[in-house]
């Protein structure tokens, strides 16, 4: 009954220190009430012990008692249940759309390029409850791995099945990567659409041009945050595949096409990122959630369940009882 409970006026609590106060004063009035008579002897008198004076002062253990429920009914206890609803009055639909080309098992990032990627991208994810995600795959074609949804766990759950793979062929196709993504969010009612568009390499491949991908998004209001990953320089990549599935690796120059890629971002209202190691593009990951935020309304709701009318009860019982047997047992001793 009384758990989480709060006082709505708890500075009248301190009325309690009335009660050691009215302790005093009756150990006092009692000691001036009490007769006494002085004899030389009792032993004319018949005595009969009796228990029931000792008694008597439990009356005034009881009124003590039901001034401290009083006080405390006063106090006003109740208990406090919040709901909280939430709604999103303005929704964001993104689009990741990941190069999954050999190049991107290159090991200047750790484990390799999509490892990493593919660890921050989770925790992105992880990081926008209340909004859609898709995600495109692409190397020398592309295609959607997962259409926009608000579902977080079929994301995550799609995310972790991206993985190089012989299928698709090879190259990287950025237009057709940045064109599938469009396609993807151009009949979204969401009122701001963006893509994130990530690659390691230089658009070598697909029968759609970037620029003319870029202009789609601009026609959409699609807005496009690029990534170019990679280190300066030289990194361990694949250079020749092995019949056993895996990948024998080289020094490879590391080639990002940066001018398409800043041309997209500034051509749609977005931003260009290079990610040379781990830490760089999980901030790059940190700097777009808090450029793209989205406007959470919270109503919480307050049910109060007051309290006091148990204590207030009580206090009356003892009350009453008090009043009882001070006119009834202990009649002959007040």
């Amino acid at each position: 009954m009384f758990d989480n409970i709060e006082f709505l006026n708890k500075e009248l609590f301190w009325l309690l220190l009335a009660l050691p106060l009215a302790i005093i004063w009756y150990v006092f009035k009692h000691n001036k009430q009490t007769a006494e008579l002085k004899i030389s002897s009792i032993k004319g008198f018949k005595v009969k012990g009796s228990l029931l004076p000792k008694f008597k002062h439990v009356l005034f253990a009881f009124r003590l008692i039901a001034l401290a429920f009083l006080i405390t009914a006063l106090a006003r206890p109740r208990t406090v249940d919040v709901s909280t609803k939430t709604k999103t009055t303005r929704g964001i639909d993104i689009v990741m759309a990941i190069d999954v080309s050999a190049s991107m098992l290159a090991k200047d990032l750790l484990p390799d390029r999509l490892e990493a990627l593919k660890k921050v991208a989770s925790s992105f994810i992880d990081g926008r409850p209340n909004d859609r995600i898709g995600l495109v795959e692409y190397a020398g074609e592309a295609f959607t791995k997962t259409p926009i949804t608000s579902d977080k766990n079929i994301v995550q759950r799609s995310l972790r099945d991206i993985k190089y793979n012989t299928i698709i062929d090879q190259g990287t196709a950025i237009g057709m990567g940045l064109a599938t993504s469009v396609n993807r969010l151009k009949d979204s009612k969401a009122k701001s659409k963006v893509i994130i568009l990530l690659t390691d390499g230089v658009n070598n491949s697909g029968f759609i041009d970037p620029k003319t991908a870029s202009n789609l998004a601009v026609e959409y209001g699609i807005k496009v945050y690029a990534i170019g990953l990679g280190t300066n320089g030289t990194a361990l990549s694949p250079v020749r595949a092995l019949s056993n599935g895996g990948f024998q690796y080289g020094r490879v120059q590391v080639e990002i096409d940066e001018d398409l890629l800043k041309e997209i971002a500034d051509v749609t209202g977005g931003k260009y990122f290079r990610a040379t190691n781990n830490k760089k593009l999980a901030e790059i990951y940190d700097e777009i959630n808090k450029l793209e935020t989205t406007e959470v309304e919270e109503r919480k709701y307050y049910n109060y369940e007051e309290k006091y009318r148990p204590l207030v009860l009580i206090a009356g019982l003892l009350l009453l009882l008090e009043l009882l047997l001070r006119h009834t047992i202990f009649r002959s001793f007040v």
